[in-house]
């Protein structure tokens, strides 16, 4: 079987300023990212993932209009300077940010830059969470509302949910049925809350959907979060469930795996759950249970 291999990566980091204003602390984290971002594309990556909104701490933890500054369109500035990399290095990127729809309307969104620095499009975070310690979402993002875009770029059919969302696989199965064929899951979570989840989920997600899987997270301790330490282990997994490259748990680190795509028919040529689906019998999913 002839293989079509495509190179992906994950960056993931820690907080590079804890003090200063939002400006500055925005500023800081973008600035450290940008030696990564190009040792990426001297490494030949065509698809690279960063963390969820990216270019800060993850401040959802307190509840602070302060934090809204942070937020700006999409495209955008942001996406405007990830596109001059992308484009140098025929690097498809994917960029968690901060959105502003419109004056008081945000969003947590992840935009995809093509490898001619062309603005492909954007998802927007699904599922927001309200939990305890710390994760107040519903502060700062409104539910997303683009639904489920399979992004087509140069290298790949990829699909993108937000941290929260792996927690619902129907997001996996939809890409999957579209035709995506990488999964991105850029994220922010922490040893407190969900790390025994983290490598159980979406592996068992890529196994029932046949697909590839990119599950990225920040790391360290950070200012204003102060409930647990965000524990990296970004990964990719494969279409068996089997992950194939992963992070360490405390370092700033760009992990990249070649992801061979023809593994996609493969496994769904032998296990064949797309073909045995029913889902004229799974209409109460859709029904307004509790």
């Amino acid at each position: 079987m002839s293989k079509r291999i495509v190179k992906c990566a994950h960056i993931q980091m820690s907080n590079a300023l804890s003090n200063g204003t939002t400006s500055e602390i925005k500023k800081a984290m973008i600035d450290k990212h940008l030696p990564y971002i190009e040792k990426a594309g001297k490494q030949g990556v065509q698809i690279l993932c960063l963390q969820e909104i990216f270019h800060g701490p993850y401040f959802c933890c307190e509840q602070d209009i302060k934090w809204y500054s942070t937020a700006e369109k999409v495209p955008g500035p942001i996406t405007d300077q990830m596109a001059e990399y992308a484009k140098k290095y025929k690097m498809v990127m994917i960029v968690p940010v901060y959105e502003e729809a419109l004056p008081g309307v945000y969003y947590n969104t992840a935009a995809v830059i093509d490898a001619d620095g062309s603005y492909v499009g954007k998802f927007r975070k699904i599922q927001i969470p309200h939990t305890w310690p710390g994760f107040f979402e519903k502060f700062y993002f409104k539910p997303g509302n683009l639904g489920f875009p399979v992004f087509e770029t140069q290298y790949a059919k990829i699909g993108i949910f937000i941290c929260y969302d792996r927690h619902f696989p129907e997001c996996a199965r939809v890409l999957a049925l579209k035709g995506a064929e990488i999964l991105f899951n850029p994220s922010a979570t922490t040893d407190g809350k969900s790390q025994y989840l983290w490598e159980l989920e979406q592996p068992a997600q890529a196994a029932a959907n046949g697909v590839f899987i990119g599950a990225n997270n920040r790391i360290g301790t950070e200012e204003p979060w102060k409930f647990g330490r965000f524990y990296g282990s970004s990964y990719f997994v494969d279409p068996f469930g089997k992950i194939i490259v992963k992070a360490s748990e405390d370092k700033d680190e760009l992990i990249t795996a070649d992801l061979d795509l023809e593994l996609i028919r493969e496994v769904r040529d032998g296990w064949q759950f797309f073909r045995d689906r029913r889902p004229e019998m799974y209409t109460e999913i859709c029904q307004h249970l509790p």
